[in-house]
């Protein structure tokens, strides 16, 4: 999650065109054979939304790395992310959760993969203050809601996991379901809802 330099704050300058030249060529063929299509969505059309994202990033002076792979390839076992930025030999490779890709709008699938691109720039590989400052450029610039994390109901898709605990505010009464343990479910008493209630674990009895 390497690549960049600091933002360009000048005057904006035409880019050169991405050319697609590394040793892995034979990938970029592959996956655009297999994931040709998930349902109504082509690999052509979620390449171009990569490629807008990069452009959109770049356009509010964001250094978004040169060595994006041009395919987004879609996981379909992915159930706990919706996108995933992974770097090996120097290329990024954009992932995207199928489900995501088949249920979601495009501006949920947009906003996912505008989060992973700027994992591409120069200390950006985790959530730190780079991250988060770029993130808030690209939410004032273009109306997005990137952070940290995003979960099913902000991005408009149905979360098919099984509920196994609530944790429950005593004070509002908000249920907040859990699919596994966490140390959220584990340790309730160390965290307190958005209201200030006390939390309190609910476990989900088996069908």
């Amino acid at each position: 999650h390497r690549g960049g330099g600091p933002p360009d704050h000048g005057a904006a300058r035409p880019r050169p065109a991405v050319t697609v030249d590394f040793p892995a060529a034979e990938w970029y063929n592959s996956a655009r054979e297999k994931l040709r299509e998930v349902n109504s969505v082509t690999q052509e059309e979620l390449d171009g939304l990569l490629a807008r994202a990069i452009a959109q990033a770049r356009a509010v002076g964001i250094p978004v790395s040169g060595r994006v792979r041009p395919a987004v390839r879609l996981n379909r076992r992915a159930c706990t992310r919706f996108g995933c930025c992974v770097c090996r030999e120097g290329w990024y490779t954009i992932e995207l959760s199928a489900q995501l890709a088949r249920e979601g709008t495009e501006r949920a699938v947009m906003q996912v993969l505008c989060h992973e691109v700027l994992h591409t720039c120069y200390g950006c590989s985790n959530h730190g203050p780079r991250w988060r400052g770029y993130a808030q450029r690209m939410n004032a610039a273009y109306g997005y809601q990137i952070q940290r994390t995003d979960n099913y109901d902000a991005l408009g898709i149905q979360d098919h996991r099984p509920v196994r605990y609530y944790v429950v505010c005593q004070r509002c009464g908000r249920r907040i379901p859990r699919m596994k343990r966490s140390p959220l479910v584990d340790h309730p008493g160390r965290y307190r809802c958005a209201c200030g209630g006390v939390l309190r674990v609910e476990p989900v009895p088996p069908i």
